[in-house]
């Protein structure tokens, strides 16, 4: 691949974490989960992806996300965060906040609507994230950082590209049927090898697979246990309480992730800005992603006790929250303002850019959506 250098540092990082995760291998008899592996690439204290020193998002980092792009997405969410705060409690939850841009946006649009705020709740694992967070919104006293879900919760919840970069599993059609995909050490290489699903593994596969006996041998995909549990885990902070969580990124309802033409799954990395589908590339140095299966996070949040309020792409989310209005502020006569700003929301809306192939999930407990988002649900497609 013809991908940047990384320097002499960031080189040395990346060979530290593959000699720590070569040794888990050795450790474990030869061989981890595919899921393992991600989880130490990217959560491994000091040295992993989200957890190491890096810079990940914007011009110098690996990756736009939409809160970068303009100020108007967190504008548009706030509108939809009023809506929930006054049906429950004034509190917000963040879960991977970035750079905290979305943070300040939703803040300062909630304080311009006279929406009071009386906690915003970042639960960031990425120490180098969480500084510039601190760094970004100093001038919020009700911001606070957690390391884990509260025990109870009542309010609003945002996941901006949270799910996607959860641990997966990485299961094989073979002749002798679905196999789970394991990484070894080859040659001083990191390499796979396959292994029998668990009963656990095998249960989760027939649950979110639909038809999988039929699919082509050689068929690559992913499970997703681990977004799963989060979306139980979302259930369980809710109990008690009432709010809404609403969760952005990339992926289909399952009966348009699991089809034929997708024999090689959805996994895939980004380094600089460069997307490329290796995984073994500078472990620690590139973020590794698989898109999401909304089906079975609607699934997940329903069997652990919430309500699915809402399925539709990111287009017609943001347009039921009026970002089209929102935009309308700046005057189109004033072109050097009012351009970029238009560019923005484009690309945010776009069926062409993120419009369609990001999607948002609703779900909650004890409130409803407003009407102009209730208009765009698909949920019946999940």
């Amino acid at each position: 691949m013809s991908l940047p250098l990384p320097d002499s540092d960031a080189l040395a990082a990346s060979q530290a974490l593959q000699q720590l995760i070569a040794a888990e291998i050795e450790q474990q008899g030869g061989a981890i989960a595919f899921s393992r592996f991600m989880e130490l690439a990217l959560y491994a204290p000091r040295l992993g992806y989200y957890s190491g020193g890096a810079a990940k998002l914007g011009s110098d980092g690996d990756f736009t996300t939409a809160p970068e792009i303009t100020p108007l997405f967190g504008q548009a969410l706030a509108r939809a965060a009023a809506a929930i705060i006054a049906q429950s409690a004034p509190n917000i939850i963040e879960f991977g906040a970035g750079t905290g841009k979305l943070a300040r946006d939703v803040l300062s649009a909630l304080a311009e609507q006279g929406v009071q705020v009386d906690s915003y709740t970042i639960i960031e694992l990425s120490g180098e994230l969480r500084a510039r967070q601190q760094q970004a919104l100093q001038d919020f006293p009700q911001v606070r950082w957690l390391d884990g879900f509260p025990e109870s919760y009542s309010g609003v919840v945002f996941a901006n590209e949270v799910l996607d970069a959860m641990p997966i599993e990485l299961v094989l059609k073979t002749a002798d049927g679905w196999r789970r995909q394991m990484v070894t050490v080859e040659d001083g290489r990191f390499a796979y090898v396959q292994q029998e699903l668990d009963a656990a593994l095998s249960e989760q596969l027939l649950r979110q697979v639909p038809a999988a006996d039929t699919l082509p041998e050689g068929y690559l995909t992913e499970i997703h246990p681990v977004a799963c549990g989060f979306m139980a885990s979302l259930a369980r902070m809710f109990e008690g309480g009432r709010g809404a969580a609403f969760l952005f990124d990339y992926g289909f309802p399952a009966h348009e992730y699991y089809v034929d033409q997708r024999v090689g799954g959805t996994l895939m990395c980004h380094y600089r800005h460069h997307a490329h589908p290796e995984p073994f590339y500078l472990p620690g140095l590139q973020d590794i992603t698989a898109h999401v299966d909304f089906t079975a996070m609607a699934l997940a949040a329903q069997d652990a006790g919430l309500e699915v309020l809402g399925y539709m792409n990111q287009a017609s989310f943001l347009l039921g929250c009026g970002i089209g209005e929102l935009l309308l502020r700046t005057d189109p006569e004033d072109a050097m303002r009012y351009l970029p700003q238009s560019k923005a929301v484009q690309r945010l809306v776009s069926p062409a850019e993120m419009g369609e192939l990001f999607k948002v999930l609703a779900v909650g407990r004890e409130v409803e959506l407003p009407e102009a988002i209730v208009r765009a649900d698909r949920s019946h497609r999940l």
